[in-house]
């Protein structure tokens, strides 16, 4: 487990990310989007409505990554 400030596609500042065990990507599809990247490999990537993370966003007190999903998915139903 560790603690990481990385950069995330929208975010005006790094952005704390918890790993716990963390599951590595290694291969997507052309309609993913990388988010975030670590180490030449993507930490948060978003298919349509799908938001897909390797550290728990939830573990801190920064709501960002909430806010961004939350404003996802009311943009997807539109």
């Amino acid at each position: 487990s560790f603690d990481e400030m990385v950069e995330i596609k929208g975010f005006d500042k790094p952005f704390k990310a918890v790993f716990i065990r963390a599951p590595r990507v290694d291969d997507w599809g052309p309609e993913v989007e990388v988010l975030s990247m670590l180490d030449n490999h993507p930490i948060m990537l978003r298919q349509k409505n799908v938001l897909v993370t390797s550290f728990h966003p939830e573990l801190t007190d920064d709501t960002r990554v909430h806010e961004y999903f939350l404003r996802m998915v009311q943009e997807y139903k539109k």
